[in-house]
């Protein structure tokens, strides 16, 4: 089994996914070069890489090679980058601050930044197609990471949102809101690990229990920090949120609830993983992360 999650570990598959993304994407020297210069803008050289550390840590936990995960790990976060291109426009939350740096539209333009989300998105679909596992367990990525970018996943969730803000809506809508608009492609990026692992049916149940108490946790920390957090820790800006009008845990609920809340996922997400005993510590340090952090 093995060790318990380490920042050196954690560490070991940034620096893994960060240089498969350096290598994937295009060379900013070449045409169209400010399409290019915008993509590697977007997806380099900042950011959590939470998604693609569940990939590595939830593979590994049963047996997979992390080289053999390399592209789906990266492939996952392109999905995420091009979705916060898009997200940071003037027709979505129109955002000027992205990872302690100007969001894409504003270092380059509005025109640039719809198309760098876009190829983004291609070409996370193209590193997964060709990535060095199984056709089968190719298909299969595809078919999860598809999904949950799409209409029964996270774009489906943004519109859901769009149409919440400035509205009145109930507890359950907002947990159907928030499990597709983030909590499907942390979903598929766990997924994905047990793909590559070849996780039997019973364990990926358990594993969806994970993933779906940790998108939500990680949701209701997002919403806490927008309240609470500082621009300059965090990368981008706070209090977005509460300027637009956002449906969100604290405006619903109110913050100690929402501190509650986070406090039953925490326990949620340790129930799911006892079964498994140590070797899935690397995953329980996640969750872990993703209540705790400050950004």
């Amino acid at each position: 089994m093995p060790d318990p999650a380490t920042p050196a570990r954690l560490a070991q598959w940034r620096a893994r996914v960060e240089a498969t993304l350096a290598a994937a994407l295009p060379d900013p020297r070449t045409e169209p070069a400010r399409l290019h210069a915008a993509m590697r803008h977007a997806a380099l050289d900042g950011g959590k890489r939470m998604r693609p550390l569940l990939a590595y840590a939830t593979g590994t936990a049963f047996g997979a090679d992390p080289a053999a995960m390399d592209d789906a790990a990266a492939a996952v976060e392109l999905v995420h980058a091009y979705s916060l291109v898009h997200d940071d426009l003037p027709a979505m939350d129109d955002d000027d601050l992205r990872r302690g740096k100007p969001t894409v539209h504003v270092a380059f333009d509005e025109a640039t930044a719809i198309l760098a989300g876009d190829a983004l998105q291609s070409l996370a679909f193209e590193l997964l197609a060709r990535a060095p596992l199984p056709a089968q367990a190719r298909v299969d990525m595809l078919a999860e990471l598809a999904t949950a970018a799409g209409v029964h996943g996270m774009c489906g969730g943004q519109a859901l949102d769009i149409d919440a803000t400035g509205q009145a809506i109930d507890v359950d809508a907002l947990l159907r809101l928030h499990a597709l608009k983030t909590g499907a492609l942390l979903r598929a990026s766990v997924r994905m690990g047990a793909i590559a692992a070849g996780v039997d049916a019973d364990a990926r149940a358990q594993l969806d229990r994970f993933a779906e108490a940790l998108g939500l946790a990680f949701q209701v920390r997002d919403d806490l920090l927008d309240i609470e957090g500082d621009s300059a820790v965090m990368g981008k800006t706070a209090g977005k949120d509460l300027a637009q009008d956002k449906a969100t845990f604290p405006a619903l609920l109110g913050i100690d609830a929402s501190r509650a809340r986070l406090d039953a996922l925490r326990a949620e997400m340790g129930e799911a993983l006892a079964p498994f005993g140590q070797r899935t510590a690397d995953l329980a340090a996640l969750g872990r992360q993703a209540i705790d952090r400050d950004h």
